[in-house]
């Protein structure tokens, strides 16, 4: 399947503008139209995480921050995303959160059922699993929709065969290595006060189902958890950030929330000899524009190194 990335956009006619030649309504076509509704990179990492086992490759495929909504994520996009990343032959595929619309400009909402027949078509022979993000608690399919605490969406993503892992582990195994995947319930699930959340994460209980020295791979909708992350764990996947979303020359991302550390925003992070994972998400959030940095199914590949980017 082919994927429309930003460098096949470019070659493909905008570059033809000329960099004195874009105008005002051309940046804005590109960064609230183009580049979040149309755009999809695969960012690639590969790599061997302290103690993990000789011999054991594994391919990950990773699907973060859908936000369904009209326009810009409608469920034909899903489906082609979800196509996309079954392309790349993964051995297993996570999901990290925020199923539901992140924004109110959006012209209407996609039902669960939608999105959620688009994301049953994922497949890996290890499986699929997923956690949850905030927006899949907080509200409805819209931010203006009352929600139900998370349940339509935990119901959805099992009827789609994706094991839905709140504070949980599982363990599975390839090429008889065997692994665990922990799933880390959302670290700010409950709103305290404007700006201060209470989550339903414990990472103490998640690590305590585990019961064997096989390596492990958290999954954590936020990246807010991981300086508390032991070594004990080879991966720490996460979303919630869109990296950055908007990315202004000189200025950066002015999106981010104060929570989050700016090296902890987007790619590979190492800190320790622990390694994160965070992607920068597929949907927009709050507002519907991306700049610089556009929507991607992350690719990893533990046990091995990558000599070229694959971005």
């Amino acid at each position: 399947m082919a994927i429309f990335t930003r460098r096949g956009f470019l070659r493909g006619g905008v570059a033809t503008l000329g960099v004195g030649g874009l105008s005002a309504s051309a940046l804005g076509a590109w960064t609230f139209a183009i580049e979040p509704g149309f755009l999809l990179d695969v960012a690639s990492y590969a790599f061997t995480p302290p103690r993990w086992p000789a011999g054991l490759r594994l391919k990950i495929a990773v699907v973060a921050d859908i936000h369904a909504c009209e326009p810009w994520m409608p469920a034909e996009r899903v489906r082609r995303i979800c196509m996309a990343a079954n392309a790349l032959e993964p051995d297993v595929t996570f999901l990290l959160g925020d199923y539901y619309g992140g924004t109110t400009w959006a012209s209407a909402p996609v039902a669960p059922s939608a999105w959620g027949e688009a994301v049953s078509l994922l497949r890996a022979p290890l499986g699929v699993y997923g956690v949850l993000g905030n927006h899949d608690i907080w509200h409805g399919p819209l931010p203006q929709m009352r929600g139900d605490d998370g349940e339509t969406v935990a119901r959805t993503l099992k009827q789609a065969s994706v094991r839905v892992l709140e504070n949980d582990a599982v363990r599975i195994a390839k090429d008889g290595s065997p692994l665990w995947i922990a799933g880390l319930a959302d670290q700010m699930a409950m709103r305290v006060s404007p700006g201060v959340f209470r989550g339903r994460d414990d990472l103490d209980r998640t690590l305590g189902r585990i019961d064997d020295d096989a390596p492990v791979i958290l999954l954590a909708h936020e990246p807010f958890i991981f300086p508390r992350v032991p070594e004990r764990v080879s991966l720490t996947l996460c979303g919630h950030t869109h990296g950055g979303q908007v990315n202004l020359p000189g200025i950066g991302n002015p999106y981010l929330n104060r929570r989050i550390k700016r090296e902890h925003s987007y790619g590979h992070v190492v800190e320790d000899g622990r390694h994160m994972v965070v992607s920068a998400g597929l949907g927009v959030s709050i507002v519907p524009a991306r700049f610089n940095r556009p929507p991607e199914i992350v690719q990893i590949t533990l046990g091995e190194t990558l000599v070229a980017s694959g971005r």
